[in-house]
């Protein structure tokens, strides 16, 4: 059978049992480890079940529409087409965030992002806060959130990724609370009177190297925008503008707060140790054990 073959269309009738075990099969032969748990999500997103209700009324015939929409959306899922953008949603830092092909994913690794700025930040205090490179806004939302008092500005280089950033921090309630700015890396803060008043700046930028490109899974490779993603020979050559870019806006003793990808710790030690006024605070491993976050401290101004 052909890896992404529907679900027969002569079939006038299906119960949602055989849809799912079909649509199991279906995604296994597609190479997806976990076909029968992503046949259930879909089932469930279609049909508007809550979970129990996916299991329990497996004998239930599927309506011509609802039959035709699940056919749909398994072939999008068996042409490895990520889940969060076929059902929309990820969830991050407890929070459900809309998604679509403008933006990257988020990943669980950058919750660690807005768990040290949290940190550095005590919620009493009326801080200043730039996200750079903001994509879907997750990790802006998340601060604003979990830091009522503090000003969020988040900056991203796509107008389709900036309406998406807002979609999410109106349901989430905090589009009153973020400043959107569109431009390149810091660009956008330009004539923003924000020289040496912003407390951290913070950003999981573009990190994977060109030569890397063709290795990454199909999901990633085939389907996430290349320009959140990819940064050039090195794979730090924004961690490096970052670096260069933000010591005009850094208050005394701000930081900078950076997701890294593995392997590139000592690349960016390196750097810092070469851009004059920052001295490298901490760095940050994930769950995995890989080198994750970068925290680069502002000094000697």
């Amino acid at each position: 059978m052909d890896a992404v073959a529907l679900i027969p269309q002569s079939a006038g009738e299906a119960t949602l049992g055989e849809v799912i075990a079909e649509a199991r099969r279906q995604l296994e032969q597609a190479g997806i480890e976990s076909a029968g748990q992503e046949a259930f999500w879909i089932l469930e997103h279609v049909l508007r079940l809550p979970p129990h209700r996916v299991v329990t009324d497996r004998d239930r015939l599927l309506l011509p529409a609802e039959l035709i929409a699940a056919r749909g959306l398994i072939k999008r899922r068996a042409a490895r087409e990520p889940l969060q953008y076929i059902l929309g949603t990820q969830e991050f830092c407890g929070l459900d965030f809309y998604v679509n092909k403008a933006v990257l994913i988020p990943r669980p690794e950058t919750e660690l992002l807005v768990e040290y700025v949290a940190r550095r930040i005590p919620a009493e205090l009326q801080a200043t806060i730039v996200d750079v490179c903001t994509g879907s806004g997750c990790i802006a939302v998340a601060l604003a959130r979990r830091r009522p008092l503090a000003r969020v500005i988040a900056t991203d280089l796509s107008k389709p990724s900036l309406e998406v950033a807002r979609r999410n921090a109106v349901c989430h309630g905090v589009d009153k609370r973020i400043t959107w700015l569109e431009g390149d890396m810091l660009g956008g803060l330009a004539g923003q009177g924000l020289e040496r008043q912003i407390d951290v700046i913070v950003s999981n930028p573009p990190y994977i190297a060109e030569a890397d490109w063709a290795a990454l899974q199909p999901e990633v490779r085939l389907f996430e925008p290349r320009n959140a993603l990819v940064a050039g020979s090195q794979g730090t050559e924004l961690h490096e503008r970052l670096l260069q870019e933000s010591g005009r806006y850094l208050t005394p003793g701000g930081a900078l707060i950076m997701e890294i990808g593995a392997g590139q710790a000592g690349a960016i030690r390196r750097i810092v140790e070469q851009v004059p006024g920052y001295r490298l605070h901490r760095l940050v491993y994930d769950e995995a054990g890989l080198e994750r976050v970068v925290i680069v401290e502002r000094v000697g101004v």
